[in-house]
């Protein structure tokens, strides 16, 4: 069933199509959550939230911006209102990412590793920076989407990019070179 038809159902009452619809986005809501709040638990409580508040508004979801955006703006306002009540404590878990037809051990080894590193190193860019980068490059969404999920600029949104691959780019030459811990 396509994506508009769920929605459509699910608006209407369907309770199916609105299980179904919760879980084909529950994966994209914690992967967000995870790589904006840097770690498993606070990811978890924050995916379920936004599941209920989806849940709970549905109804108010109209097709004037694409489900996705829509989503990932309520997983940003969630993470942010996790930002404020903790007061900026991020930490950062030993977990690897899930890297889809690996080839041999020397390979899964060599981008466990790397996704470590890239993963720490988005852990540690400032959380407006982290935000634009998890959405446009996890979340594969445009900066006009971004701009919209977090009612910002597009200019500050192509600004926040541009700045945190500057970041990002010297966090991993460190990496590489051994330099952080």
């Amino acid at each position: 069933m396509q994506e508009a038809e769920l929605i459509r159902k699910a608006q209407s009452g369907d309770h199916d199509a609105l299980v179904d619809l919760l879980r084909s986005i529950e994966t994209s809501v914690y992967r967000s959550a995870y790589y904006i709040l840097g770690n498993e638990q606070d990811a978890l409580d924050a995916a379920q939230e936004v599941l209920i508040r989806i849940y709970r508004k549905l109804d108010t979801y109209q097709e004037k911006a694409k489900f996705s955006t829509w989503v990932q703006r309520i997983v940003s306002n969630v993470c942010m209102d996790k930002f404020r009540a903790k007061k900026e404590t991020v930490s950062i878990d030993e977990h690897e990412l899930i890297i889809p037809d690996r080839n041999n051990v020397e390979d899964e080894i060599l981008l466990t590793g790397l996704s470590n590193d890239i993963q720490e190193a988005i852990g540690k860019l400032p959380r407006q920076y982290r935000m634009v980068v998890v959405l446009r490059y996890l979340e594969d969404l445009s900066y006009q989407e971004i701009a919209e999920a977090l009612d910002l600029p597009l200019n500050t949104v192509k600004s926040y990019l541009f700045r945190a691959r500057q970041q990002l780019q010297e966090l991993l030459y460190d990496y590489q070179k051994g330099g952080i811990g």
